[in-house]
């Protein structure tokens, strides 16, 4: 039996799987479906300081080998997450990391302020990469400058472990990645959703209300693990995989590119319990292999 341990920063999961945020609620709502404990996090739906509306229907479309999305960050704000969410979770024997997003420097340290006050919630993703609003979100995301700046006013006002989540839609990850690190990330995860869209060709009309939107499925897995395996060469705090993960296989070969966890997105839809057949999966291949700790795999791609 392998060790399946890990740790992102100063954050130990039991195990390297996670859930994405947007795919899995706040992990309550799967509990009929599996045990959510046995996950080593659950990250949490998009979270800002104000209550949004997100953006009009349609805002989702499917693709071959994969799905559209332009939610828009739909949720009803930190103040209702610390009240009426936070108080279930907070017993729950996994990591509970809450995706902050934000349309301004303020808004978001604002809001990083609200659940950095929150004892049981050991991390925060920050979003600074969803193609789905209009403001802030991608925006702070697609230059080196941008990252820095929201990540460095967020990093002085929250003291645990800071995650940000990065966006494909760029000329050059890595400089976005190190710009994060400079500036005190604690781990990266990637990618979050590629921009695309969809059309009706009978009305001749776009599917999607806002047009464009987020790109997510097996489909864009060779984009986000190519994206893994480069920033994995440039920096040097922790990352987090994510992006067309449907099976063990595809977790280990991530955890081969240089992550140290994996998130399970759109599959959720698929299959609620995938993330528990990942968890499996991966400690069949450490025992096939001879590997005493997952960590092992972290990097060990042979070129």
């Amino acid at each position: 039996m392998a060790d399946l341990r890990v740790n992102i920063g100063k954050l130990s999961l039991k195990n390297p799987v996670t859930t994405a945020s947007g795919t899995f609620g706040y992990g309550t709502e799967y509990a009929d479906f599996m045990d959510i404990e046995r996950l080593g996090g659950i990250f949490v739906k998009g979270t800002t300081l104000e209550a949004r509306e997100g953006n009009p229907y349609p805002r989702m479309a499917e693709t071959p080998a994969g799905m559209l999305n332009a939610v828009g960050l739909q949720n009803k704000g930190a103040e209702y997450f610390t009240d009426a969410i936070y108080p279930k979770l907070k017993e729950l024997d996994t990591n509970i990391i809450v995706n902050v997003s934000g349309s301004s420097i303020d808004s978001y340290v604002a809001c990083a302020e609200k659940i950095a006050a929150l004892g049981k919630i050991p991390a925060i993703e920050l979003n600074i990469s969803c193609p789905n609003v209009k403001k802030g979100g991608m925006a702070f995301g697609v230059s080196a400058a941008g990252a820095a700046e929201v990540v460095r006013a967020v990093r002085k006002v929250y003291p645990r472990t800071l995650i940000v989540k990065l966006s494909p839609n760029v000329t050059d990850i890595t400089e976005i990645a190190k710009a994060a690190e400079a500036e005190g990330a604690d781990s990266l995860s990637l990618i979050n959703t590629l921009l695309g869209m969809a059309i009706d060709a009978g009305k001749r009309k776009p599917i999607l209300s806002t047009v464009t939107g987020g790109l997510s499925g097996p489909c864009v897995k060779p984009i986000s693990l190519r994206m893994v395996w480069q920033t994995y060469q440039a920096v040097k705090i922790p990352i987090i995989g994510l992006g067309g993960i449907s099976n063990w296989r595809d977790a280990v070969e991530f955890l081969l590119a240089g992550a140290a966890a994996i998130q399970i997105g759109t599959y959720n839809f698929i299959d609620p319990s995938a993330s528990l057949d990942v968890i499996d999966g991966i400690n069949a291949y450490c025992d096939e292999y001879g590997i005493k700790s997952v960590s092992e795999l972290s990097g060990a791609l042979e070129i």
